[in-house]
C-alpha cells in the first residue's frame, strides 16, 4: 500500500491554501493520488469558500485516515489556527507555515507519508520567525541530514527538465563557484534520480556552456574548456551519457530537446527562463538526492492575487502527480 502524500499549506496569506482545495476539486479528472494537507482546517475551508469551491474539508488525526476519506473530502491534519487574510502576510501566518513545513517533512521522513509536496512560502517572512535557511530545499535537506550541496534542484515539466548547478547567487559570482567537481557531483545525483524516481534507465544529460557559444575555443571565456569540458569527460568516464559543453542558446528548441532527458545548466536564469517559457503553469520543483521524495509547484506565494480566484492550480496538480508517480516507482523497486 502506498501511503498518502503530505502537502504543506504554505503561507496562509498566499495562494497555497486555495490551490490545495482547487487541486482536490480536480483530483478525479487529473488522476491525483490521495493526499492530505498539513495546516489549518479552518483556513483551508475559508480559502475554498472564497474561491467559490464546494470542497468538503475533513480533519484527520493520522495520515493513514486520508486514504479512506480522500474520494469524498479533502483531508486536513490540523496543526492550529490563524487569520485568513489573503494578500496580507504577517508573522503569525509565517509561523503557521513553518510549523506546516516542519510537520509535513517529519511525516515524509518517518514514512507516514509517501512523499512531501511543499506549498509556497515567503522566505523573508519565515526569517522573521526563526527560519534560518535560504529556502525550503535547504530546510528539507537539513531535516534529512543531507548536505545542502547534495540537495539538487531540478525543474521539470511536460516539455523540459533542467538542473541549475549554481542557484540563488549573484551572476557575478557564478564563474568563481563553478568547479569541475561541483558539476560532476550534481549531474551524477541528477542522473541517479532520473533512473530511480523517473524510470529512465540510461539518462541523457546535455551540459550547457557558461559563455556565449560555449566559449568558442576560448575567445569568449575560458571556463567552458577549463572547467565544464573536464566535467563532461568525467561523467562519460563514469558511464553517464553526457554531452557538452553546448551553446545554451541552441539547447532549448523542440528538436534539440529530443536529444536529452535533462539539461545541466550553469546558473539560475539559464535553467529557469526556458522552463518557465515552456511549462509555466505545469512546472514542478523536484529536490534530488534526498532519501524522501519532495516536490513543489514552481511558483511563489503570489500575495498580489491571493484570494481573487485567479491563481491557476496547474503547477500544484503537477507537483502532486509527479510526487505520486515517483513514490509509486520507489515502492515498486523497494
Amino acid at each position: 500500500m502506498i501511503r498518502p502524500l503530505a502537502l504543506s499549506m504554505g503561507d496562509p496569506a498566499g495562494v497555497g491554501p486555495e490551490l490545495a482545495a482547487a487541486a482536490w476539486a480536480l483530483s478525479g479528472t487529473a488522476g491525483l493520488p490521495p493526499f492530505f494537507v498539513v495546516g489549518s482546517q479552518r483556513i483551508i475551508a475559508a480559502a475554498a469558500a472564497r474561491r467559490g469551491l464546494d470542497v468538503p474539508i475533513v480533519g484527520i488525526a493520522a495520515p493513514d485516515q486520508a486514504l479512506a476519506l480522500f474520494d469524498t473530502a479533502l483531508p486536513v491534519l490540523d496543526i492550529g489556527d490563524g487569520a485568513y487574510t489573503p494578500g496580507a502576510p504577517d508573522d503569525t501566518g509565517a509561523a503557521l507555515a513553518l510549523e506546516s513545513l516542519t510537520r509535513a517533512t517529519a511525516l515524509a521522513r518517518s514514512g507516514a507519508a509517501s512523499a512531501l509536496v511543499t506549498g509556497p512560502i515567503a522566505k523573508s517572512r519565515l526569517a522573521r520567525v526563526g527560519f534560518d535557511y535560504p529556502g525550503q530545499t535547504e530546510f528539507v535537506a537539513a531535516a534529512c541530514a543531507v548536505p545542502a550541496q547534495d540537495a539538487v534542484m531540478m525543474l521539470a515539466g511536460p516539455h523540459l527538465r533542467v538542473v541549475p548547478v549554481t542557484v540563488h547567487v549573484a551572476l557575478a559570482d557564478v564563474p568563481r563557484l563553478l568547479t569541475t567537481g561541483v558539476i560532476v557531483r550534481r549531474a551524477t545525483i541528477a542522473a541517479a534520480a532520473l533512473t530511480r524516481d523517473f524510470g529512465i534507465a540510461a539518462p541523457r544529460l546535455a551540459v550547457a556552456g557558461l559563455n556565449p557559444h560555449a566559449g568558442e575555443d576560448g575567445r569568449m571565456g575560458h571556463e567552458d574548456a577549463a572547467i565544464i569540458a573536464p566535467a563532461v569527460a568525467a561523467l562519460k568516464a563514469a558511464g553517464i551519457a553526457a554531452t557538452g559543453p553546448l551553446p545554451a542558446d541552441t539547447m532549448f528548441h523542440a528538436a534539440a530537446r529530443e536529444a536529452y532527458d535533462v539539461a545541466i545548466c550553469m546558473y539560475h536564469d539559464q535553467a529557469l527562463i526556458p522552463i518557465k517559457v515552456l511549462d509555466f503553469d505545469e512546472g514542478v520543483n523536484v529536490t534530488l538526492g534526498l532519501p524522501i521524495i519532495r516536490t513543489s509547484p514552481d511558483h511563489g506565494t503570489a500575495f498580489g492575487i491571493a484570494g481573487t480566484g485567479t491563481a491557476r492550480p496547474g503547477a500544484t496538480v503537477a507537483a502532486l502527480l509527479m510526487a505520486g508517480q515517483c513514490a509509486a516507482r520507489r515502492a515498486e523497486n523497494a
